[in-house]
């Protein structure tokens, strides 16, 4: 039971610092990560013609599904 209190403590610091906005880890929120890679994946997907592979691939899609 002494040692209950040493925990808790422990745990609601960790909880004051998420609350707070700084996350304990340093990850990213996964918002803000898909905001940084939408344009470089745009980017890409002009300079390889990775669109009309995506336009291929959907159409095959809808033949399979019947519509």
């Amino acid at each position: 039971m002494a040692d209950t209190a040493p925990r808790t403590m422990i745990r609601t610091q960790g909880r004051k610092l998420s609350t707070l906005g700084v996350r304990p880890s340093g990850t990213r929120h996964p918002l803000v990560a898909t905001l940084m890679v939408l344009p470089l994946a745009a980017l890409l997907t002009v300079a390889f013609g990775g669109w009309d592979a995506v336009v291929t691939q959907a159409s095959s899609v809808g033949v399979m599904l019947g519509r």
